[in-house]
């Protein structure tokens, strides 16, 4: 693919999501560039990231319930043990931070650490291998190979990591006021750290605070994997040989940064959590 474009055209369409929805002239449809992908504006559905992210998902679910559904006492085999592990690791740091009883926050942190783990992982394929394989499907249909578009890294999308800081800050204040109630949950806004007589200053550092939260969480996993991508991008734009010998080694990297930043999201998603149940 790299070959059939410049080396402008090939990073954009890399970059480039699968864009449904309503252009201002063309109407309700794919955007075939990355331009019309942009015109749609705020309601335009990425149809790669939602395919990628819920597959993952399923895939989750699906291989989780496969091994409880067969888990034995007797010797386990390698997927059980592979499962336990990260099973036990969450329940580590979940008993080491959350110190409040709340059945959803060990299943929330497993889920976040895997799901997005899985998702990071994609980051891991050649970057030409899914999208090639998605333009020869749209050639079948007809389609202009040049306007086929399929990111397969969902956490590169800033809407995907966006929805999940959203999900979390969801529950913070949600917990915020179920353990506090409303009055408390304002008092901590509006009398902290500075006392009633700073009200004001109070409100804006707290505001600030908590809504940094989200956007740190966001922030951080799409940084992190759009600035990994882009690399795996740029290496493919090299000779044959050059792309073996830099790709390898930046993959093996990049293990550790995919596995660090879904960690990192699932940790800091336990302590806002545990900093919502506790009562100043």
């Amino acid at each position: 693919m790299a070959s059939e474009m410049t080396s402008s055209a090939y990073i954009s369409h890399h970059l480039t999501n699968w864009t449904f929805g309503a252009h201002p002239e063309n109407g309700l449809g794919f955007a075939h560039t990355a331009q019309e992908a942009a015109e749609m504006g705020f309601w335009a559905i990425h149809v790669d990231t939602m395919l990628w992210s819920v597959g993952l998902g399923m895939f989750f679910i699906w291989m989780f319930r496969k091994v409880a559904k067969a888990a034995t006492s007797d010797v386990p085999g390698s997927t059980q043990n592979f499962v336990e592990t990260i099973i036990e690791f969450v329940e580590d740091n979940v008993s080491s931070i959350f110190h409040y009883k709340n059945a959803l926050i060990a299943p929330l942190a497993l889920t976040i650490f895997v799901w997005i783990f899985l998702m990071n992982t994609m980051d891991l394929v050649p970057v030409d291998w899914l999208p090639f394989l998605a333009q020869k499907i749209g050639e079948a249909f007809g389609a202009d190979p040049h306007h086929v578009y399929m990111k397969v890294v969902p956490t590169t999308d800033i809407n995907a990591t966006l929805g999940m800081a959203f999900a979390v800050f969801a529950l913070i204040l949600y917990y915020s006021i179920k353990m506090k109630g409303v009055g408390g949950f304002l008092a901590e806004l509006a009398f902290q750290p500075l006392g009633k007589w700073l009200l004001p200053f109070n409100l804006f550092l707290e505001i600030v605070g908590l809504l940094a939260k989200p956007v740190s969480l966001a922030l951080r996993l799409f940084g992190n994997m759009y600035a990994g991508e882009m690399i795996f991008i740029l290496i493919a734009l090299l000779p044959f040989w050059a792309q073996w010998l830099l790709s390898v080694p930046w993959a093996i990297f990049h293990i550790l940064v995919i596995t660090l930043q879904a960690f990192i999201f699932m940790v800091l998603t336990i302590v806002y959590l545990a900093m919502a149940h506790e009562d100043h």
